[in-house]
């Protein structure tokens, strides 16, 4: 019997097979273990080194952070019969928007693309509203809020003064749900 132990307690063989590798120092830099540790690590770097963007972006949409828009004429008050609309540009030189001279002393302006798909909004004086001709979106000019189609969400006005005979933008006003 105790040769059959003492058989149990041998190698049958050398250990030069790399099965058995596993016990010798420095075989396994990286194990399993050290894997994940690692893999936790770099997620963890990445979920921290995006903080002050996702920071950002919430300041931006609860309104916190006050965005300036410089002062752009549109037109001549004398230019915009009752009922007409003038495209324009703002608050950059590639966001276009649309006056609408609603009554005597009304206008309204908006960001002219729709938000559904931010196809072309025009104004359609036969009709009363403006129409977004891809899906066929409707909006109401008073409030800019959709009226019929798939648009969800409102045009983002953009704020009209009056000043000196002339018409012009200041500002845009947030999106509100």
């Amino acid at each position: 019997m105790d040769n059959e132990a003492g058989k149990n307690n041998k190698v049958p063989f050398e250990e030069d097979n790399y099965t058995h590798n596993i016990h010798k120092n420095n075989e396994r830099q990286l194990d399993r273990r050290g894997f994940l540790k690692t893999m936790v690590g770099a997620a963890g770097v990445f979920a921290v080194s995006t903080l002050p963007w996702g920071g950002l972006a919430a300041k931006e949409l609860m309104g916190f952070g006050q965005s300036s828009h410089p002062k752009k004429k549109i037109a001549d008050v004398q230019a915009l019969k009752v009922g007409e609309a003038v495209e324009f540009h703002y608050p950059g030189d590639h966001e276009s928007a649309l006056l609408i001279r609603l009554g005597d002393n009304k206008y309204k302006a908006y960001q002219n693309a729709c938000t559904h798909l931010k196809c072309p909004v025009f104004w359609s004086r036969e009709e009363d509203q403006l129409v977004c001709p891809c899906h066929h979106g409707f909006f109401d000019p008073q409030s800019g809020k959709p009226t019929a189609g798939p648009p969800r969400r409102a045009l983002p006005e953009v704020v009209v003064e009056i000043e000196g005979g002339a018409i012009y933008a200041t500002g845009v006003k947030r999106y509100e749900t």
